[in-house]
């Protein structure tokens, strides 16, 4: 047998370990950094649940997690398909990568770089992703880290933005991150704009209160049976949470047919009869009351979808950007309208914007270029632009 064609074998077959060795990692930061907790302290893994260190022979990725059949070994709590769908994920991604930029073993030095950043990117999108649909956060080691990432990678492999000087690369790149963030953050301050404010009327007034049992935890804002974080509700200091009702209680003070106006820190009370009166928040022990209407501000999508599609821009240019935005708002629209025709709205009535970036990215990198291509010569682009 042809030795080279064997070093071919055992390259593949590397690359796929590799690759499923990485999503052992992103499995730690995916737990770990929305946490807070560190990546490589404790140096082992340990079961979420029963928190004892998992043996190396229980931590081999993929095989692991089928032969103890998605148990703990010690405590046999489930551990989540999820462990071994994004391993599997990873090594799949991280082969395609390969195959893609390279393909062989041989010419190492001319796609060499390509592939790593690449892998980078796709590790760092499959991390984010999963933070982003367990916590509705992208943290900024992901975000920014991976700007500064492709901003380097821009300038060791210029030919990832199209380019072949150094200096060229990762000025496209840093241009391209600028366009991303200010293309997204219009976005959401039209979005805000537009759709700002959720409005909810109840025919009967319904009890709601502001409440915070938990120093480390943000206040909860509870109405008509529901529960909605602080967090969640304020993101910017102009956000207004109004309230309309029949009474109010502030501390021992109660007003009746009132509008209260709450914001990050200070809150008003403006009754019908009576004189308008303001607080701070930090000096409100209690604050509840009946609501007939409520009025709560929302964001279009959250500051870590700009940083991310700004990041997304660092590693794969202008051109993707506006591909990342418009596939990714296809793939939210039809994620939103199969599993209606199914009746399971809940599947995906809590994703968030980010993952759908991600997978627009990934579609850019893999078929952008040729989809974009035959788009514009569907619409007659080099006729319109002889004209």
């Amino acid at each position: 047998m042809n030795p080279f064609l064997i070093l071919e074998v055992i390259l593949h077959i590397m690359i796929l370990l590799l690759g499923a060795g990485i999503g052992s990692f992103l499995n730690v930061v995916i737990y770990r950094l929305p946490l807070n907790m560190s990546v490589s302290n404790p140096k082992r893994s340990f079961c979420p649940k029963c928190k004892h260190q998992i043996a190396w022979y229980h931590n081999i990725p993929l095989l692991s997690w089928l032969s103890l059949r998605g148990k703990c070994a010690y405590c046999k709590g489930n551990i989540p398909f999820r462990y071994f769908f994004v391993e599997l994920l990873t090594a799949g991604l991280f082969y395609v990568v390969f195959l893609k930029f390279s393909g062989s073993l041989f010419h190492v030095s001319d796609w060499g770089s390509v592939v790593l950043i690449y892998w980078i990117f796709t590790a760092l999108l499959i991390a984010g992703t999963y933070i982003d649909i367990d916590h509705y956060i992208l943290p900024h080691q992901i975000t920014l880290g991976g700007l500064f990432v492709g901003l380097l990678g821009s300038y060791i492999a210029p030919e990832i933005m199209g380019e072949k000087d150094r200096g060229l690369g990762i000025v496209f790149s840093f241009v391209s991150a600028c366009f991303g963030l200010g293309l997204l953050w219009t976005v959401v301050e039209l979005g805000k704009l537009a759709f700002g404010r959720l409005r909810h009327r109840f025919e009967q007034p319904e009890d709601w209160s502001i409440t915070q049992t938990n120093e480390d935890e943000p206040p909860l804002l509870k109405v008509a049976g529901d529960a909605l974080s602080w967090d969640d509700i304020f993101t910017r200091p102009s956000d207004r949470l109004i309230i309309q009702g029949t009474e109010i209680t502030v501390n021992q003070s109660v007003f009746n047919q009132s509008k209260t106006e709450i914001k990050m820190e200070t809150m008003k009370v403006m009754p019908l009869e009576g004189a308008e009166q303001s607080f701070k928040l930090e000096d409100v022990t209690t604050l509840k009351g009946k609501a007939t209407e409520i009025v709560i501000p929302r964001e279009a999508m959250g500051f870590g979808d700009v940083l991310l599609l700004a990041m997304i821009g660092s590693f794969l240019g202008w051109k993707a950007i506006i591909f990342t935005v418009f596939a990714a708002s296809l793939l939210a629209s039809l994620f939103a309208i199969v599993p209606r025709i199914f009746g399971k709205t809940e599947w995906t009535a809590k994703i968030p914007f980010g993952p759908y970036l991600a997978g627009g990215a990934m579609i850019w990198l893999f078929y952008g270029p040729p989809i974009l291509a035959w788009y514009l010569d569907k619409i007659g682009w080099d006729r319109m632009e002889a004209f």
